[in-house]
């Protein structure tokens, strides 16, 4: 990553919306632009601040507009990444939240009687 890259108005505009999660059509259109300038105005940014990943430049922006280090010692992320587990782990333990949602589905049966007309007999879930 560069920490140093320099940004046109555009690009910082772009990157923003990216780095918060929009996708590059929601941008195109916010901005009155088509998806092929956005996509060469990531392309730009890419290149610029050295990235690879979407997830490297939303990262790349939130330590430069936060001013977070880019040099965080192994110890120092290891450190972070335990509080964010200690903080995380009990919330998923104990709220009553389910995580699969069944989705019932119900069949019709029908049933032809004497006279060939089809009536509906029952459903079953």
């Amino acid at each position: 990553m560069n920490p140093n890259a320099i940004l046109t108005k555009t690009e910082k505009e772009t990157l923003e919306l990216l780095a918060w999660g929009a996708t590059k059509k929601d941008i195109a259109k916010k901005r009155s632009r088509s998806i092929r300038t956005i996509e060469n105005t990531a392309r730009n940014i890419y290149r610029k601040i050295e990235v690879t990943k979407i997830n490297e430049m939303s990262a790349w922006y939130f330590c430069k507009n936060f001013n977070i280090s880019f040099d965080l010692s192994p110890l120092k992320r290891t450190i972070i990444a335990i509080s964010f587990l200690v903080l995380l782990i009990p919330v998923e333990f104990f709220t009553r939240v389910d995580v699969i949602r069944t989705r019932t589905v119900k069949t019709a049966l029908t049933r032809t009687n004497k006279r060939g007309d089809e009536t509906d007999y029952q459903y079953l879930s």
